[in-house]
């Protein structure tokens, strides 16, 4: 009898230990299923399509005005902010030409962190608008995780302290502070406002076409006068490599003409 009683006991004890275990992989299985976080949900996704639109510039004849920073601010924001600015230039004084202005713009990403690991689904594709990336102001929560993820140095998704949510360049496809129309069939507040017309929106995405770094300058008219002549492309002509200034970085003074003297009598 006594021995009958341990084997029961043993029986009963091992069956409990196999149905407990059973209980605590399940339990356990349901917490990590609850507590997926938004970043391992992201990587289950699948591509994205690409943006019919994108920016981009030519910082070596940027003139360094910060008009495409003041347009941007006041086109999103009604206010003059370079911090609330969707585009950021700044200026490399240390830097030698043409290292010396640095513009950093949304390259709206084939494959988009901001988008991916938004947890609300705030930061998403419009296919409405060109497959623009964008933000939803009123499904962001200020959790900054779009910012977190931007692979750009600086990072493009922009936080506004003031209404706690983070923002970043559409193309303007909402600005209600720009009396024009903006997104992509529309026009920009930064091109708009850039007097040296250093900045343009292209169809093809630009990494497959070169860089978001580009040439706009308009090509040297000739002019009269020769090989050297002004605007001629020669030297001392105004091509592209006369820079940003007058006679750019490689100019040199012109060498001050002498009158002429009278022979004396």
């Amino acid at each position: 009898m006594a021995g009958d009683k341990k084997k029961e006991e043993k029986k009963f004890s091992r069956r409990d230990f196999v149905l407990g275990s059973g209980t605590a992989i399940a339990g356990g299985a349901f917490t990590v299923l609850a507590t997926t976080t938004p970043v391992v949900a992201a990587e289950e996704k699948g591509s994205y399509p690409l943006s019919t639109k994108y920016l981009v510039y030519d910082s070596k004849h940027c003139a360094g005005c910060y008009g495409c920073m003041i347009a941007c601010s006041m086109a999103h924001d009604g206010e003059v902010s370079l911090s609330l600015s969707r585009i950021q230039m700044h200026r490399a004084v240390l830097n030698e030409y043409p290292s010396d202005i640095i513009m950093n713009v949304c390259k709206q990403c084939p494959d988009p962190s901001c988008v991916k690991y938004c947890p609300t689904g705030a930061c998403h594709v419009s296919a409405e608008n060109g497959n623009i990336r964008m933000i939803d102001a009123e499904k962001c929560i200020g959790c900054q995780t779009c910012i977190k993820m931007c692979p750009q140095t600086p990072h493009r998704t922009i936080w506004n302290p003031k209404a706690n949510k983070s923002t970043k360049c559409d193309l303007c496809t909402n600005t209600p502070f720009f009396n024009k129309k903006g997104g992509i069939e529309g026009t920009q507040a930064c091109i708009e406002a850039c007097p040296k017309k250093v900045l343009a929106v292209v169809d093809k995405l630009p990494l497959e076409t070169g860089g978001y770094e580009v040439d706009l300058a308009p090509a040297p008219k000739a002019k009269p006068g020769g090989f050297g002549a002004p605007g001629a492309g020669g030297p001392g002509g105004g091509g592209r490599g006369a820079g940003r200034g007058a006679g750019g970085p490689e100019a040199k003074p012109a060498t001050p003409q002498q009158a002429p003297t009278t022979p004396k009598q």
